[in-house]
């Protein structure tokens, strides 16, 4: 019996010792406390919007996958500028080393570069780019994001192609695009580029154009279903040809209400939203042009990490800065290159 004693006591014992050694061996391998992560920081205008919230799922894919060298706070200014600048200043006393910010209003820029300035932290700016003065105001102020013109350009291009192929779509035959404009938010320079560019390409094309209705919907879906509603209930209701739409969300409202009335008008916006592809191969939406979302969050991750660094803001990367500015390109997509950009 006390053999056997002795021989468990020495399998206890050897049990005991091994699973020290895995402790250790899982204390070796654990993460760095958050004490150690460098604390980087992104702002969004408003997360709920459709473009938006793309950016920062793939943004947030990027901190993930480097969740062992960084700490990411997401903050949500709520479409207030105010809140903006407050949230910026409370996440800058914190000591984030670097920031990604959307702005709420590009023409606000510089309150918000003067703050980063004081604490000398660097910025990607993303999807809204603060004026050429401001950006030339700090050294360690970046822009990541699509030439808004080439986005209005590449519309036009798939209104044209749409227009020659389909000559049912001249209602009245009189070789003129009727449409109808849902705009972003008044004076955005995206909305004021994408409007103006859309149908002045249309023009240059020789293609002649006559606006049945044009207003904002502040890139929001619901809005644009309501002022849709009221255009085709209106005396042009039968007039419209085409819907232009300065973005998928808007464009995605005004589809909503021609199903409400059986209509099935042709719908071009941009962005290239998932929900917009799906209505493209399914032939309610004619088509889009692409806003590279995952795109523009992997370059501005990539940066971000980099100054938080204190590395150059490219380095080990692919990219290519021109004038402190990365600019995704814009492509139009139809039925026909749809299913490439699934």
């Amino acid at each position: 019996m006390k053999k056997i004693g002795l021989l468990l006591g020495s399998v206890l014992l050897a049990a005991s010792l091994v699973g020290c050694g895995e402790k250790k061996a899982e204390t070796a391998a654990a993460p760095a406390p958050e004490a150690e992560k460098l604390p980087i920081g992104l702002t969004a205008y408003r997360f709920d919007d459709n473009f938006i919230a793309l950016f920062r799922k793939a943004f947030q894919v990027e901190a993930d996958a480097a969740a062992d060298k960084f700490n990411l706070t997401m903050i949500d200014s709520q479409n207030s500028v105010a809140t903006e600048k407050e949230q910026i200043e409370a996440v800058l006393e914190k000591g984030v080393k670097s920031f990604a910010i959307n702005l709420v209003d590009a023409s606000a820029a510089d309150g918000i570069i003067n703050l980063l300035k004081e604490k000398a932290v660097p910025v990607v700016f993303y999807n809204r780019k603060p004026s050429d003065e401001a950006m030339a105001s700090y050294d360690n102020a970046f822009y990541v994001g699509v030439d808004p013109n080439a986005q209005g350009i590449a519309q036009g291009e798939l209104i044209e192609k749409l227009w020659k192929e389909n000559p049912a779509l001249d209602l009245n035959g009189d070789g003129v695009i009727q449409y109808v404009m849902f705009e972003g938010e008044p004076g955005h320079p995206d909305a004021v580029a994408r409007t103006k560019y859309s149908i002045s390409t249309l023009n240059d094309k020789g293609i002649k154009t006559e606006m049945l209705h044009q207003d904002t919907a502040m890139w929001d879906t619901a809005m644009a279903k309501d002022k849709m509603d009221a255009w085709l209930s209106g005396p042009n209701g039968a007039k419209i040809e085409i819907v232009i739409c300065n973005n998928d969300g808007m464009a995605l409202g005004a589809i909503e209400s021609m199903k409400a009335t059986g209509k099935l008008l042709p719908v071009v916006g941009v962005d290239a939203l998932p929900e917009a592809l799906v209505k493209i191969e399914e032939g309610e939406m004619a088509g889009t042009v692409l806003n590279d979302a995952k795109g523009q969050a992997s370059a501005t991750f990539k940066m971000v990490a980099n100054l938080a660094e204190g590395k150059a803001p490219t380095e080990g990367t692919d990219l290519q800065l021109d004038n402190k500015i990365i600019l995704v390109p814009s492509i139009g997509i139809d039925k026909t290159n749809v299913a490439s950009f699934k």
